[in-house]
């Protein structure tokens, strides 16, 4: 190989590589460049779906009509509690004092029990709060007659003023068990 053509051969080579080394440079701006808009886009994005699932959860964790329905409940009561354990067995009855108070700003209420069943003491809790997201009432209820828990779930009727509240809970005889309860509101 003579000088001329080293020489040429040489001068491609630097041609070929500062071509080359722009191309990457450029290329990889052009990838910065892109990835920072994409981040912004992203960021964008991330801020209204957070904005808007704030707004969301502010919906979902506020008051409303339905918890008003509750508010019938609040006070001090005597009652008187029939029910059956099973369809064709003669009612047991329970009686005693409940007190029911608003809880977490409104949202739930709380009744505390004591009173008389089956010739027993009787102490119970519960917790009842009207669910936005599922669109139902929810209610939550533990005593002293067993170390189970109540859980149940419902509908108010404004034209018969009744609460249909249905769930399941613990038997010792028979497993899990449901239940249905009808308060009504007058």
């Amino acid at each position: 190989m003579n000088f001329q053509n080293l020489s040429k051969t040489f001068l491609f080579l630097v041609i070929l590589t500062v071509f080359g080394s722009l191309s990457i440079v450029v290329a990889s701006q052009a990838g910065d460049e892109s990835k920072e808009k994409q981040e912004s886009v992203k960021q964008k994005a991330s801020e209204h779906d957070h904005d808007a699932m704030m707004e969301k959860w502010k919906e979902f964790s506020t008051p409303n009509e339905n918890h008003k329905v509750l508010d019938t409940l609040v006070g001090d009561w005597d009652y008187t509690i029939k029910w059956w354990m099973s369809p064709d067995a003669k009612p047991e009855e329970s009686k005693g004092t409940s007190g029911i108070e608003w809880i977490m700003g409104g949202r739930f209420i709380e009744q505390t029990v004591e009173g008389t069943s089956m010739g027993q003491p009787f102490e119970g809790m519960g917790i009842m709060g009207y669910d936005n997201e599922k669109k139902q009432y929810q209610s939550v209820w533990i005593d002293n007659m067993g170390t189970g828990v109540m859980t149940g779930s419902g509908s108010y009727d404004p034209n018969t003023k009744t609460l249909t509240d249905q769930g399941t809970f613990s038997c010792p005889a028979e497993g899990e068990k449901s239940f249905r309860a009808v308060p009504s509101f007058t």
